[in-house]
């Protein structure tokens, strides 16, 4: 049911007046009073001591002159706002000694910090990448990258070539083929970037001035690790170093690796990761290919061997010699 006009729910708040309570006290300063009656209904008029008891009759209420009404209810809130600034004018004697100190940034400090969704992730990789101001290190695994994702690293080193950051990444080989890796490699390396690739490299790593790094922390990326314990980081420096030694240029040719028995390099280098113990997904994550494609090489692998069973494929693999032969 609607509230009729002056009921109680006349849609205002504590300290408030309605229609119906403005409309009222205008009348009773007209009239010089208002019958009791008349303001049953509208119990901002008594709550807001804008009427007083007649002392000739008590059926009647005599309006407060609003002057001294509004002076009565401004006088509280005034005397708030006074309390109020004298705390804050407190609060600020108190911690302006601490104001000298130069206290250390917190993310200068936080040797681990956990980012935790790829908004948070690229936003910081962004920051800090655009802060950097001598090197960048990237080792960047798989076939390639998702065209989207390889224009976000372009807009990201793009402003650093002006500054003349040096920046060198490692790729796998079959990144060689792989259009939009390749589209971002010329664009990007006649202004310094230089590029090498590996059979087989770790995961993600993204090195900031040997100050700062970044590696996965979940398989599927949406979780990494922003790194600033300097031992962690001068280690991972060292990691990527190494893998820098054994990388081949990207404008040399990858060196050719002869068959052996109809096995070729990259048969050899499967075959190894399968006595190791790897299951088809993570010899082609390792590998930088699809698993489509693990699999065929893994099949001629096998047909080469005269295996019927994987289980009997990790044994001639072993009795083959052809690892050996890769040492």
């Amino acid at each position: 049911m609607e509230p009729e006009q002056g009921d109680t729910d006349a849609g205002h708040g504590p300290g408030e007046l309605c229609d119906a309570g403005r409309r009222l006290y205008a009348t009773a300063l007209r009239a010089g009073r208002i019958s009791r009656a008349e303001v049953e209904s509208v119990p901002c008029l008594i709550e807001l001591a804008l009427l007083h008891p007649d002392p000739d009759d008590s059926q009647w209420l005599r309006p407060i002159p609003p002057s001294i009404a509004l002076n009565k209810l401004i006088h509280p809130i005034e005397r708030e706002i006074q309390q109020r600034r004298q705390l804050a004018i407190s609060l600020a004697d108190t911690f302006e000694p601490f104001m000298t100190i130069n206290a250390p940034d917190p993310s200068a400090t936080q040797a681990i910090t956990v980012l935790e969704g790829l908004s948070l992730i690229n936003a910081t990789l962004d920051r800090v990448i655009n802060e950097c101001t001598e090197e960048l290190l990237t080792i960047q695994p798989g076939s390639g990258r998702k065209p989207e994702v390889v224009q976000a690293g372009l807009r990201r080193v793009e402003p650093l070539l002006d500054r003349g950051i040096r920046m060198r990444t490692l790729y796998q080989h079959t990144a060689r083929h792989h259009s939009a890796t390749m589209g971002y490699v010329e664009r990007i390396a006649p202004y310094g970037l230089e590029v090498r690739t590996l059979e087989e490299i770790i995961d993600r790593l993204i090195i900031v001035d040997r100050k700062i790094a970044f590696v996965p922390a979940r398989r599927d990326r949406r979780v990494a690790l922003e790194l600033r314990h300097e031992g962690l980081v001068q280690y991972l420096v060292g990691v990527f170093d190494q893998f820098w030694l054994h990388g081949v240029p990207w404008e040399d040719e990858i060196p050719y690796s002869p068959s052996v028995d109809g096995i070729g390099g990259v048969q050899r280098s499967i075959a190894k990761l399968l006595v190791e113990g790897h299951v088809d997904e993570a010899i082609a994550r390792r590998l930088g290919m699809n698993v489509r494609t693990c699999r065929a090489h893994i099949a001629k692998l096998a047909a080469a061997l005269g295996s019927g069973s994987r289980a009997q494929l990790g044994y001639l693999i072993a009795q083959s010699g052809i690892l050996d032969q890769d040492g």
